[in-house]
This record gives C-alpha cells, structure tokens and sequence, in this order.
C-alpha cells in the first residue's frame, strides 16, 4: 500500500519578527537555518558577548545587535516572538524581563530540575506568558510522518515504542552541557522521554537506571528508561553514547508497533553527529492474504534544522489565533519534566532487592 503521507508544518498567517537571546552553536546550527528556510523575520539577537552575537548577525543577515536583554525588548517591535536560546540557569532572569503576555519559545529542558521546572511554569503563569519549550524533535519530519500514519490508523493500534541510540556522542562540543551533574536523560533522553508521551499521554510510572563510563569523566552517558502504561504497552528508551567502536554496529532509531502494521525511523543525525547520515522512514502496513511488506519513504529535510521550524510555527500560529493546541506549552511540558526527576530517582534507589 503506497499512502500519501502528511508531514510538514503549517506555518503562520502573520509575520511575526523574532528576536533572539543567546548565540550558541544550536542558533547557528539549527535555528537560523530552520527560520531561513520557513522565511521567518528575525529581527535581532543579543548576547552576553556580543561579538559572537554580531558574527551571526553578520552571517544571516539580522538587522540589529543589541547589547542587552532591556535593550532587546524597549527595541522590539509589534507581534515579536522572542527565542531563548541560553542556558536553564538564565531562564527565570530573562522571562522577568519580557513584557507580560508576549510568545516565547524557551530552549529545552525546562530547567535544571523539576523544582526550577515548576518556578518556571509559575513565572510563566503569573506573567501570562503564550510559552513553549523547543522538544523539536515531536516536529523532526520522520516524526510527523509517523504520527499521521498513526493517526489515520494505518498501523492499528499502537502497542508498543521503543527508542535506542548506540553511538559515540562528541559531548566535547557542548563545552557547557558536558559538565553537567545530569547530563544522560537530562540532556538527552528527555527528548524521547518527552516525545513518548507526545504518542502516549503521561506513562502511570517510570522505571530507569543511568550510568557512567568506567574510563570517562562524564556523570551519565548511557540511560535505560522504561515508561508504564499498563500491561500490553511497551514503551522503552536504551541509550549508549559509548560505542567508540566506529559505525558498523552503531544504530539509532524510533519504532512504533501496531495490531496493523509498523514504523521504523533511522535518526541519521545522531550517526556521526554533528555531520550526521541520511535518515531512513520505513512503514509496512499489513493486508490480507499478502507477506508483509516494508516501503520506504524519502522525507525532505531532518530533525536538524527543520524539526525547528515545526516548535517556531507552532508558536506563531498560537500567537495569531490560528491553531488553540501549542503543543509544546509550558503546561504540557511540565509533565516531561516530572517523568525526568522520576527517572532520576528511580536511578537513585535502584531494583527491588533480589531474596
């Protein structure tokens, strides 16, 4: 069976100028570009150090570099939606400084732990911020083609997620995530943590262990995460960024099982990250009398940059009227959050004793 799958974003109706806060390698790697292809405005960046902001400034054209977070703001013009892009320590002092009621899209994850995740949520409420976290990859291409298969109820239905990742992660790159006391689900995992329940709603419980490496400095490089939602779905997370052993038995993918039929998607970012492969989408759809067979899809772009297109849409199309769901906000992400400090202590207090 050959379907017609919906995949990309609906984009707004409206212009709306962004503005961003911070000049990171993600703003260059993957806002930027996402915006440039969506043929979104962006209308100015700030940095605590601005020359970096003015070298983006200088690469993509943006109109105006300023020097502060008030400058930004006492500057910006009608309909803006600001962008963060800065560390989860820098949140609360940035959104005080945002007019009441503005679009915001605040970088992943919503804090450093659940309590800052929740001061947070409170500071977004009582400024009655239109506020959404950046879980991407829910708007990864591969993604949403799986969602709409899933949807129209081509695979039946759905019993069984499941995530792995075995790679190498050059974590050296990420000069300020890689000394963090929870870098594994925190940094990493929570993006399926998050993209799991995009599926599935909030799982009853969560069971996870996460580990270091005997050799390395790191406080977590390799995570099992397994999700309850009763007795017949199957939703797990195994992740190893240890495998320093070259790309032949390295793997990375999502696979969606139904009563149906199944998905599987190759995340070819992760594979040699940052350069990445080429992803794979792949979909069989079980029929009558016949041997199951696997199709194969090419989708135009990647988690890397357009997934970021998806989360900024979104937002504008919330901002302007045109959609009621933002399906990142603040109040939904809250429970990704729950499900990581969860996992976390879950890893603390370990199985139940053996005798």
């Amino acid at each position: 069976m050959e379907i017609d799958i919906k995949y990309k974003p609906d984009l707004p109706q409206t212009k709306q100028p962004i503005i961003i806060i911070g000049a990171g390698g993600i703003v260059a790697d993957a806002h930027l570009p996402a915006y440039k292809i969506a043929g979104f405005q962006v209308f100015g960046i700030v940095n605590r150090t601005k020359e970096r902001a003015q070298k983006l400034a200088d690469a993509f054209g943006i109109a105006n570099v300023f020097n502060t977070v008030s400058e930004a703001v006492s500057s910006a013009p009608e309909n803006v939606v600001y962008d963060l892009t800065i560390m989860p320590e820098q949140y609360i002092e940035t959104l005080k400084q945002l007019p009441d009621g503005s679009a915001v899209l605040i970088q992943k994850p919503m804090g450093d732990d659940f309590a800052q995740a929740n001061e947070i949520l409170e500071l977004c409420r009582a400024k009655n911020l239109k506020a959404a976290v950046n879980f991407q990859l829910r708007f990864a291409p591969f993604v949403s083609a799986a969602k709409y298969l899933i949807d129209k109820g081509f695979i039946g239905d759905l019993y069984d997620m499941d995530v792995r990742v075995t790679i190498k992660t050059p974590w050296e790159i990420f000069p300020h995530v890689i000394i963090h006391p929870r870098l594994e689900i925190q940094y990493h995992s929570i993006h399926y943590v998050d993209l799991i329940r995009s599926f599935l709603g909030n799982p009853r419980s969560v069971m996870a262990k996460t580990l270091k490496h005997p050799a390395k400095k790191l406080s977590s490089s390799r995570s099992t995460i397994l999700l309850d939602y009763g007795d017949t779905m199957h939703a797990v997370i195994n992740t190893n960024h240890d495998h320093d052993f070259g790309a032949k038995h390295q793997e990375s993918y999502i696979k969606w099982e139904g009563t149906k039929g199944a998905i599987v998607a190759k995340i070819g970012l992760l594979m040699d990250y940052p350069h990445g492969v080429p992803d794979v989408f792949e979909y069989c759809v079980l029929e009558a009398g016949e041997s199951p067979e696997w199709k194969k899809v090419k989708l135009e772009g990647s988690w890397f940059p357009e997934a970021f297109i998806g989360t900024m849409a979104n937002l504008m199309r919330f901002n302007e009227g045109s959609t009621s769901i933002l399906n990142t906000s603040v109040e939904d992400v809250i429970q990704t959050m729950a499900v990581v400090e969860s996992a976390y202590k879950s890893s603390d207090k370990g199985g139940e004793i053996i005798g």
